[in-house]
């Protein structure tokens, strides 16, 4: 039996005072935790965006063309590119990459159900161990 593991992490930020596609886009990756202050030239943000466009065209990417669009080494595309899979954004098919699903509205609806499992699963040994505790 293969167990997926994943990472989900949503930070509640301030929703963006400027309305325009960047800051949203920012602020939307930054609510999963996807981006840092250690990435300084904003690689993982521009491999999700690239993602992003390709999805929208129904054409996965290798780590060789998502490096090569972007002037990236593959070693830091393969990075970015596990930190995306484990928060279970990014798929992957015959060694090309692509969004889990192919818009981000949809990519939300998906998290949300992942959140919800989990939180299932919490309940549910929560109240085994508060089973086992009352004996």
């Amino acid at each position: 039996m293969l167990i997926r593991r994943q990472k989900i992490t949503i930070i509640r930020h301030r929703l963006p005072v400027k309305k325009n596609l960047n800051e949203e886009l920012q602020w939307f990756g930054n609510s999963l935790g996807l981006f840092n202050l250690r990435d300084k030239d904003k690689s993982c943000f521009r491999i999700f965006i690239e993602l992003i466009k390709s999805a929208k065209k129904n054409n996965p990417l290798t780590s060789d063309e998502i490096a090569d669009k972007l002037g990236l080494s593959r070693g830091t595309v393969i990075h970015h590119i596990n930190k995306l899979i484990e928060a279970g954004i990014v798929i992957t098919d015959r060694n090309k990459y692509m969004l889990r699903v192919d818009n981000l509205e949809t990519l939300v609806e998906e998290i949300k159900k992942d959140v919800v499992r989990t939180v299932d699963d919490l309940r549910q040994v929560a109240e085994d161990i508060d089973k086992w505790l009352e004996l």
